[in-house]
């Protein structure tokens, strides 16, 4: 395999694909693919308190997550936007989890200002382990690297095409520092999207989370975006999307997606219509909702 590699951003380093990332896309749909993500931070936190301890402080309900089970969750500012992003699994004596790169040390920091008394033990453990992409996100040893993602492999375009297909947005690439999570997610039961839950008890910024899903409506609504395919570039993350003349919100990841083509994510003020054609970096989209600018308790019958 020939493998091209992000030459600059997050992903730097990383294997954007391996020269056919149509097919690789097909596969990693299938199942068929892995995708080595290697280039991610991996922490750790073990201890007897860790579970309770992380539920008190982040946005996901994690006291009795079961062993195995992979979780998304934020640390929220007094405000609700979101400060950290972390996702992992637990395996019955540690958390295993990562973040976005080049947000380890900030969030570890984070993490062991607010520790106390807790009995938790917590530690950066990129040398030593991976995540990878194999049947679902897993964390595994590095020397185990090879063996996990096999000989069929998809680089991080397949993993960004299918991702903005479904409608999940990438913190701190589809987000900026306003981002509440009501902006990113409809309620689907008790969750709000895969990083919040909205039964539980306090965490820093549940209380914006909660009266805006109670009381009110996001300020911006998460949109997928399909662009011109004439276009012959995509647009740069953070681009401004356009009304007439009219900066109405940013676009985030985009991608070439193997069946629908150029498409993307963007945070759009609320009250735009979502009928309306947009402008983003040049480049002309039309626009299909993924969070409902209406939805929250306040319209709960529209629910039913």
């Amino acid at each position: 395999m020939s493998a091209v590699r992000h030459e600059s951003g997050p992903d730097a380093g990383a294997v954007w694909h391996y020269g056919d990332p149509m097919r690789e896309q097909r596969r990693l749909a299938a199942g068929e693919a892995s995708v080595d993500m290697s280039h991610r931070p991996v922490f750790s936190v073990g201890g007897a308190d860790r579970l309770s301890w992380l539920n008190n402080i982040a946005s996901q309900k994690l006291d009795d997550l079961a062993p195995g089970t992979w979780f998304t969750a934020y640390i929220l500012d007094a405000q609700g936007r979101i400060s950290h992003v972390f996702g992992g699994a637990d395996d019955g004596s540690t958390l295993w989890a990562t973040t976005e790169p080049g947000r380890l040390d900030a969030l570890l920091a984070w993490l062991r200002r607010m520790q106390f008394a807790a009995r938790v033990d917590i530690a950066d453990r990129s040398e030593s382990h991976a995540m990878v992409i194999a049947g679902g996100p897993r964390i595994v040893p590095r020397e185990q690297l090879d063996k996990v993602l096999g000989e069929q492999r998809a680089g991080t375009w397949a993993v960004d095409a299918l991702r903005i297909e479904a409608g999940q947005p990438r913190t701190f690439v589809d987000t900026d520092d306003k981002t509440i999570p009501n902006e990113l997610a409809n309620p689907e039961g008790e969750l709000l999207g895969a990083g919040v839950h909205l039964k539980k008890g306090c965490y820093p910024g549940q209380e914006t989370v909660a009266r805006v899903y109670t009381l009110g409506r996001p300020p911006r609504r998460l949109t997928r975006l399909h662009l011109d395919g004439t276009a012959e570039a995509l647009p740069e993350v953070g681009a401004d999307v356009l009304l007439d003349g009219r900066v109405v919100g940013r676009v985030g990841s985009s991608a070439r997606h193997h069946e629908l083509g150029p498409i993307a994510l963007a945070l759009i003020k609320r009250n735009v219509p979502a009928d309306v054609p947009v402008l983003v970096d040049g480049i002309d989209a039309s626009q299909e909702l993924i969070v409902d600018p209406e939805v929250g308790l306040h319209v709960r019958p529209r629910l039913r």
